[in-house]
């Protein structure tokens, strides 16, 4: 595959391990309702994503983020030129003095290039990556994204409407043809992924139809006699066992509704096969013979059609939408709830705590899409959504999830005031904490035992700390539950600290581990014990916090 080159490459590559661990604050001022495990983060996406690794790694099944589109426009909220003065210091900082020559392109990727590596980290295996772009960086996000996960892990690049300015009308001549579209790129985790059949409503539903059975593939086990014709090449499209019992179908139709195959209409057809789908739990097939003689079998009628990466039927009303709710424009280009609602539906399970999260969530359409879709299918999706900009998360992120929960007034065009029932659910309001690691390296005062058994289990095992084990998961482990983490892969791990040092594994806190030949890995300050008594019990001994892996 050919390798994606710019400026400040190298020094970025690797710069997402580099990033600090933090932790993170709930703000229940902030927060509404029931969080049933939906969060909103104020704060820097890249140190964001970092944070949530030890709760979620590998455990996020739908991505969605609407990052810059890097046009050079000063105006948009996230000053999209990627000249903000947020990742203008983080450059600065990272890239050093060569970020004085980087073009924007440079910029762009520069600031992409970690996040998209972090993001892989939190997606699933069976998960989904979306991203909307459009022509100025769509190319290179490409390159960067098949480098991050894989080139065979590219699905799809969906072409999306967008609104049509008329500022061209005015003139004889163009230097460009207006744009109409934007790109949502696909990836997956894992370039063997498979997904649910994708459908899109039809405006009006289609009734049933007849189709010709056989079809010019050439499969010699598929040539059988019907109705006393055997194709001499091609095939039917179902095997003979199936065809037949088609052919049987059929016939008891004609029998049950007293016709004939002349006088039978399309309407009595569909309207038996809907009930018989009803009496049967399932669909049943029909095959016939056609009136110029040839098989034809039944397609039944639907009310939706078959997708594709052509999204052209979904309206770009997002900022009509935004502001409807606030009843006044707050947010530019905002995206539409539908597209991101078909993008979770299309990603994720209706069922399962399935996590979908959006790392640029501006105006927070994707939690809109969440609780939305949530409502209509008694879904139990989760959102996290992180947004940068304190002003935007505060007043117009939080304040939009908060009125599509609690409900909001607003006035119609003919002046009347209504009120929109709220979709229920919650969320926490989350903000960036401390970091875990001091700079010379030490624990942070503020830092928790479960913080750091959370972060520890992370380095260890690649997996979020599934938490205390319970009284019947700790059988075997002994000492006393607030001191074993758990096992993973046939290891124990056991952490001694109290966060104000001390903490000392000697003769006694060996005594309370189990013997048995289970591996054990335990976390304190010093260690007190011989290291043959340790090998003895199959202890390795990891000092705090100097063996506390930082990625």
């Amino acid at each position: 595959m050919p390798a994606l080159n710019w400026i400040g490459k190298e020094a970025v590559i690797n710069y997402h391990k580099e990033v600090p661990f933090r932790l993170l604050n709930c703000d229940p001022t902030r927060s509404v309702g029931e969080p049933n495990g939906n969060l909103l983060i104020e704060g820097d996406n890249l140190e964001a994503l970092k944070a949530l690794l030890p709760y979620y790694a590998g455990q996020v099944k739908c991505i969605y983020i609407d990052p810059p589109y890097n046009t050079g426009n000063e105006n948009w909220v996230y000053n999209d030129n990627v000249n903000s003065p947020q990742i203008r210091a983080w450059l600065g900082r990272v890239v050093g003095g060569e970020g004085e020559d980087l073009s924007r392109h440079d910029k762009w990727l520069c600031m992409m290039y970690p996040r998209l590596q972090l993001l892989w980290e939190l997606l699933s295996d069976d998960g989904l990556i979306f991203v909307s772009i459009d022509d100025n960086e769509v190319h290179n996000l490409r390159q960067a994204m098949s480098e991050v996960f894989g080139e065979a892990c590219f699905k799809n690049c969906i072409v999306f409407r967008r609104g049509i300015k008329s500022v061209q009308a005015q003139f004889d001549t163009i230097d460009t043809l207006a744009v109409g579209h934007e790109y949502v790129l696909m990836y997956a985790k894992s370039p063997s992924t498979r997904f649910k059949k994708f459908t899109i409503s039809l405006d009006e539903p289609k009734a049933g139809a007849w189709n010709n059975h056989w079809r010019g593939t050439d499969r010699p086990t598929m040539r059988y006699e019907l109705f006393g014709i055997t194709p001499s090449y091609g095939q039917w499209r179902w095997s003979q066992a199936r065809s037949l019992r088609a052919i049987a179908n059929y016939q008891r139709m004609l029998q049950e509704l007293g016709v004939t195959t002349d006088e039978v209409t399309q309407t009595q057809i569909d309207e038996w096969y809907q009930r018989e789908c009803e009496r049967e739990v399932a669909s049943i097939d029909l095959l016939r013979l056609s009136a110029t003689g040839k098989p034809e079998h039944y397609v039944p009628p639907t009310d939706t059609k078959l997708g594709s990466d052509l999204w052209m039927d979904l309206s770009p009303r997002g900022s009509a939408d935004l502001s409807a709710l606030f009843g006044r424009k707050v947010f530019d280009n905002p995206k539409p709830v539908d597209l991101a609602k078909r993008i979770v539906e299309f990603a994720t399970n209706l069922q399962g705590d399935d996590i979908v999260l959006d790392s640029f969530a501006g105006s927070g359409t994707t939690g809109h899409a969440v609780l939305q879709l949530n409502r209509e299918d008694s879904g139990d999706r989760r959102f996290i959504l992180v947004e940068l900009e304190r002003d935007i998360a505060r007043n117009i992120t939080a304040e939009r999830l908060r009125r599509v929960i609690q409900g909001y007034t607003w006035t119609d065009q003919r002046g009347n005031e209504r009120f929109e029932m709220g979709l229920g659910d919650g969320f926490r309001y989350c903000t960036l904490g401390a970091t875990i690691f001091n700079p010379d390296g030490s624990i942070n005062l503020t830092v928790i035992w479960e913080d750091l058994a959370r972060h520890i289990w992370f380095t260890e095992t690649r997996t979020p700390w599934p938490g205390l084990p319970s009284p019947s998961e700790g059988e075997g482990l002994g000492v006393r539950v607030e001191t074993c983490l758990g096992t993973f892969n046939g290891v124990a791990y056991y952490l001694y600290f109290n966060g104000i040092g001390g903490n000392t594994f000697g003769p006694p806190q060996l005594a309370e581990l189990p013997l048995n030949e289970m591996p054990k890995v335990v976390y304190a300050d010093t260690a007190a014990v011989e290291p043959a008594e340790l090998d003895e019990h199959q202890v390795t001994f990891k000092q705090i916090p100097y063996d506390v892996k930082v990625y």
